[in-house]
């Protein structure tokens, strides 16, 4: 085989792979609040940079709020503490600052505005859409959950940021 024939091959496999990982669905989540209220919902898709999360949330308190997936696919309230902790297959610290970390899990945060809501994205740098232990499909699935205030970015083991006050199931 003449060596055009194998890089064009090659290119064709390259672009068929990206395409497919790029086609994948998009998954959408409803999230609530600790009393079942509904406070929107969050759209995830795959990118090349981790999953990108579109919010349309409504209810929230205004400020900075911390964003996380949790591990287990479980969203009980009032308090969430179903949905386990941060993601975190390779057991790394808590923190995109934390030099020994951060959990899959993690990622920005993001900010409501006055009137409680928010219409964003985050990007989730740590997590797949994939069939690996980074994926959000792991284990049958994991949780999207927002806390009350911000992340610090480097405390162990969710950044001071509050308590629980959203939750919702990420399932294929």
């Amino acid at each position: 085989m003449r060596l055009q024939n194998k890089i064009a091959i090659t290119a064709a496999l390259v672009i068929s792979t990206a395409i497919s990982a790029s086609a994948q669905k998009a998954v959408k989540v409803e999230l609530h609040d600790g009393q079942g209220s509904s406070v929107g919902t969050a759209e995830l898709s795959s990118t090349p940079q981790g999953v990108k999360i579109n919010l349309n949330l409504k209810n929230l308190s205004p400020g900075e709020h911390a964003i996380h997936v949790h591990s287990a696919a479980k969203c009980e309230g009032p308090a969430f503490t179903t949905a386990g902790g941060h993601l975190n297959p390779d057991m790394k610290h808590h923190g995109l600052m934390n030099p020994e970390g951060p959990h899959a899990g993690d990622m920005p945060n993001f900010t409501v505005s006055a009137d409680g809501t928010a219409k964003t994205t985050v990007v989730a740098p740590g997590v797949t859409m994939g069939d690996d232990p980074h994926s959000v499909f792991t284990g049958g699935g994991t949780a999207l959950v927002i806390h009350a205030m911000a992340d610090d970015m480097k405390s162990d083991p969710a950044g001071n940021s509050g308590a629980r006050v959203a939750c919702g199931v990420i399932s294929k």
